[in-house]
């Protein structure tokens, strides 16, 4: 499907430097073809923009319109550990006693879920596969080594394009040293990749003691990485004392961890394929996006808020970037990306935000700024 990006459009959003550019840049715009296409792990994708595992991609109406809206693929919501488990059992295989307590203590709420059994996931990832022109990665979130990861086997059959593989890690104080949290994940990884020929995209948290350096023991296992997975927010109330888990949407803008996460593992790992996922709701979080290191970028809490439309939105910011910088293809983007942040230089960014001018507080938006004392206590 052809998307017809106006040159006039992003003319229009940047007049006071485009009036001093000559003629032959204007004729070298309209001669320009821009190519938004990319490859993620062996997936080819029209365009940078995957939809996240959420409950829109779900339903088959929000899918088509996320698909008219631009994304390159979609990723379905998660199949659960317990509900593969369950499936087992209900096929004649014995359970472990591990297992047994796991689905003794989680029927009733996998009955309530969005999937409530490997069923009607398997149907549902069927019909997706059947209506859907872009590809269609099935997920599978669970934390344990187990029979149940060659249940991988049984989506790619079914007609997922590739799996996405959420881990979802035992307390810690289950370990005695960080090591063994990784080489649980990469046990995972050797597990499953063996069920499957088609892509596996591991999605991490943010736990992990360098994330660069697992990365360089995954690239043999994985086709790319989705960095980050999102965590609920943790909450004490304070009525009962008890502790409450929250989850809410991630704010545009909020990339700043992502980016700095994509820029080591990319710089560490450069043939591993990379997902930026978190706080992506704007063009420029896009762009930022795939300068870090990204070859895709994953929405969710964005279509939440906006609907399928801000695909567009984010996908006309990109190619008016594009167009202003005389970049035709995601790939020319690429090697434009900034390096890292040398040793010293991140040092003295530290040491600068930790020195203030105590004569007054940097405090800004866009309306005020807050002044200060000698002290740095807010006056006025």
């Amino acid at each position: 499907m052809e998307y017809p990006y106006s040159i006039n459009d992003s003319v229009a959003l940047s007049m006071p430097s485009v009036q001093r550019l000559s003629l032959p840049f204007f004729i070298g715009l309209l001669l320009m073809t821009l190519d938004l296409s990319t490859n993620f792990g062996g997936l080819k994708l029209r365009t940078p923009i995957i939809v996240g595992s959420c409950p829109l991609t779900a339903n088959p109406q929000h899918r088509i319109a996320l698909e008219r809206s631009g994304a390159g693929a979609v990723v379905l919501p998660s199949l659960f550990e317990e509900h593969v488990i369950a499936w087992r059992i209900g096929n004649g295989g014995s359970p472990t006693e591990r297992e047994q307590r796991l689905i003794d203590r989680v029927t009733g709420m996998t009955r309530k879920a969005l999937v409530p059994n490997v069923e009607t996931y398997l149907a549902m990832l069927n019909r997706a596969s059947v209506q859907s022109n872009i590809p269609v990665i099935a997920s599978l979130h669970g934390g344990t080594d187990g029979n149940w990861l060659d249940f991988a086997g049984e989506l790619q059959d079914t007609g997922a394009d590739a799996i996405e593989l959420n881990v979802h890690h035992r307390p810690d104080n289950d370990y005695d040293k960080p090591r063994e949290l990784e080489d649980q994940v990469v046990e995972l990884v050797k597990t499953i990749r063996t069920s499957i020929s088609v892509p596996l995209f591991l999605k991490l948290h943010r736990e992990y003691t360098a994330v660069s350096h697992l990365a360089r023991r995954l690239v043999s296992g994985v086709q790319g990485l989705v960095l980050y997975a999102r965590d609920p927010e943790i909450d004490i109330a304070l009525d009962s004392l008890k502790l409450q888990c929250k989850w809410g949407m991630s704010s545009p803008g909020f990339i700043s961890p992502t980016l700095r996460a994509l820029m080591s593992v990319y710089g560490h790992c450069p043939a591993l394929p990379l997902a930026g996922n978190g706080g992506i709701g704007r063009p420029e979080d896009l762009i930022k996006t795939l300068l870090a290191g990204a070859d895709v970028a994953m929405i969710v809490s964005a279509v939440y808020r906006e609907g399928p439309d801000i695909i567009r939105t984010m996908l006309d910011g990109l190619t008016q970037f594009m167009e202003c910088n005389r970049v035709c293809s995601l790939n020319e983007l690429q090697s434009k990306r900034p390096m890292e942040f040398t040793s010293e230089e991140d040092r003295l960014n530290t040491i600068e935000g930790l020195s203030p001018t105590p004569c007054w507080i940097g405090i800004r938006n866009e309306e005020h700024v807050i002044q200060g004392d000698r002290w740095g206590h807010p006056v006025g």
